[in-house]
């Protein structure tokens, strides 16, 4: 390998939205901060949260709120 060419390769934290931290190598600078990792993930804790990202969830709930409505109607009237 030739020197002086390539990034520097450091050591860095990256920081979870629930708090979980750890150390990692990268050419990054700086610490990285996501919002899902494997401490919360539920995948690999088994139990299912919601990951709403911009509301959109919201934005869905109230897009199709008066079609359940009229579907619970009708169930009701049978």
């Amino acid at each position: 390998m030739k020197s002086g060419i390539h990034p520097a390769y450091a050591e860095i934290s990256v920081i979870c939205a629930c708090g979980h931290q750890f150390k990692t190598r990268s050419t990054h600078k700086g610490d990285i901060r996501v919002e899902i990792c494997a401490n919360c993930h539920p995948f690999f804790t088994g139990k299912q949260k919601l990951v709403d990202t911009a509301g959109r969830v919201d934005k869905f709930e109230k897009k199709y709120a008066k079609q359940r409505a009229e579907k619970a109607e009708r169930l009701v009237a049978k």
